[in-house]
């Protein structure tokens, strides 16, 4: 009885919406509108399907879709039947796909039609589906040993679900890539996300009369958690964009009379520059949100004369906190540039060094948290999850420091992570791959500052004796064999790497050695 009445979980968080706002519009997506009364009967109809082919609680389902009306409603069905959504990256190749699916043990896998071509001829690595779904947004015919999600939908009822759901169960895993060459599955319970919802709202300022637009991947936790599950939680309205396009993004400014927006760096920098950006009407923007990567200062000069009176927040994170850590409010866009802000709500925030001492203000040590926020652990790695929890704290990976008001600075990243147009790459991963070509003596992978993508992927390579490289070659090798995103831009052919006596790579000198080059 208790565990019935003590509920507070994403699938509860939806039905009170309907019952608080019942007709208001939830969700706009092309042409179709959802109030929060069909958001909630949809999501009954998604789980109810879902149970028909025998999915239930525990249970995983992936889905490799762009961004639609679809990943809200089978977020929150999942939910009301305790089974789980595992998102995948839409730019990921049939390989890494196999692997999440096979890694998370995945039952049942949802396609987007205009996607199904990447999978279409690598299926039969996909060793543990029962069951494969179909979106036929533009139409496509469903291929055999599919079922059309669409159609199969309307013939469900739309009764709540009977199933027990605990706010400790898991609702989500998604892949977050670190130094390894797979990614891992970062499990987040119904507690977790209304913890970061609440903290969300909170830091955020966000009202029940925003209306916000929602174009970057809904795959990511950034897009989906920081702003879309949040805003229906508190009944404003939400315009989901299939793509992050960005002139579609200031075309739909106007149109909808957008009230709120995120977007990385890379996407405000390409809004700005956009020619068709001066025909439109942005008066309606009011607050925007950005992340992932820091926004340089003269961006943020220039959003503040472009958009008057538009406040920013800038979010920092990572996916194991669901993912939002700390946020960096308006007031302190330009007082405290580059800075990463202040733990938002639900947020501990202290710096350690290796032996799990908090070291002193002024002084960079390893990001570590304690939150609601954060995941219960690695999906199948409890080697991986005990790092992560050392010394009774979450290990970001990054280094950072505090300034004498207690503002966060990012200072390095401690995994070598690059973030390129807002996505993650692991270094590793992108040298093992180089590392695989036949001329290939040494490669380090680093990021390197640019104006487009905040960072680019840059690998520096050092041929076998006698053997010649070039760097067209190299980077059609690699985009053999990587997602588009992963691949470098830029290749630097070189006799030898810097190392320290240990023989350990200096990345960080090879930076600033090719950062000095440029200018």
């Amino acid at each position: 009885m208790g565990n019935i009445i003590n509920r507070d979980t994403i699938g509860d968080m939806a039905r009170r919406a309907a019952t608080k706002y019942g007709r208001k519009t939830a969700i706009i997506f092309r042409d179709r509108k959802l109030s929060f009364y069909d958001l909630e009967r949809e999501a009954r109809r998604f789980a109810l399907l879902m149970m028909k082919y025998g999915i239930g609680k525990g249970d995983r389902v992936a889905i490799y879709a762009y961004n639609s009306h679809y990943y809200p409603i089978s977020m929150i069905g999942l939910a009301k039947i305790g089974a789980i959504q595992v998102p995948i990256n839409y730019m990921l190749n049939a390989e890494e796909i196999a692997y999440i699916l096979n890694h998370s043990e995945s039952k049942l896998f949802i396609v987007e039609d205009t996607l199904y071509p990447i999978i279409a001829q690598a299926q039969a690595a996909f060793t543990t589906l029962e069951r494969k779904g179909f979106i036929p947004l533009a139409g496509s015919k469903t291929p055999d040993g599919y079922f059309d999600l669409t159609a199969e939908m309307e013939t469900m009822p739309y009764d709540e679900p009977n199933v027990e759901v605990s706010a400790e169960d898991i609702v989500q895993i998604p892949y977050t890539s670190g130094t390894e060459s797979n990614p891992k599955g970062a499990m987040l319970s119904h507690r977790a996300l209304m913890s970061q919802y609440h903290s969300c709202i909170f830091d955020g300022h966000y009202e029940t009369d925003d209306v916000s637009l929602h174009a970057l991947p809904l795959f990511h936790c950034a897009q989906l958690h920081c702003f879309l599950m949040p805003y229906l939680y508190i009944g404003a309205t939400n315009v989901i964009m299939h793509k992050a396009d960005p002139l579609e993004m200031i075309r739909s400014i106007e149109k909808f009379q957008i009230t709120h927006m995120f977007a990385p760096p890379t996407v405000w920098i390409g809004i700005l520059n956009h020619p068709e950006f001066k025909n439109y009407n942005h008066g309606s923007l009011k607050k925007a949100a950005y992340g992932a990567s820091i926004m340089p200062v003269e961006i943020i000069k220039r959003i503040s004369v472009t958009f008057p009176g538009l406040e920013l927040w800038n979010y920092y994170g990572q996916t194991e906190m669901g993912p939002v850590a700390t946020i960096l409010k308006p007031r302190d866009q330009l007082l405290k540039p580059g800075s990463a802000g202040k733990p938002v709500l639900n947020v501990e925030t202290r710096l350690m060094d290796d032996n799990g001492r908090f070291v002193p203000v002024g002084t960079a040590g390893e990001i570590v948290h304690r939150s609601g926020h954060v995941m219960t652990g690695y999906l199948n790695d409890q080697e991986k999850t005990e790092e992560a929890f050392a010394f009774g704290w979450f290990h970001s990976g990054d280094l950072g420091k505090f300034d004498e008001d207690g503002y966060l600075y990012i200072v390095d990243r401690k995994k070598d992570m690059i973030k390129t147009g807002g996505e993650n790459v692991a270094s590793r991963e992108v040298e093992e791959v180089i590392y695989g070509h036949p001329y290939v003596e040494e490669v380090a992978v680093i990021g390197l500052p640019d104006p487009k993508w905040i960072e680019i992927v840059v690998a520096v390579v050092v041929p076998k004796t006698g053997k010649s490289l070039n760097e067209k070659d190299l980077i059609t090798y690699s985009r053999e064999r990587l997602a588009g995103f992963k691949c470098p831009k830029k290749i630097v052919i070189t006799d030898k790497l810097p190392k320290n006596p240990s023989g350990k790579i200096l990345k960080r000198d090879m930076k600033e050695k090719l950062v000095r080059d440029a200018l």
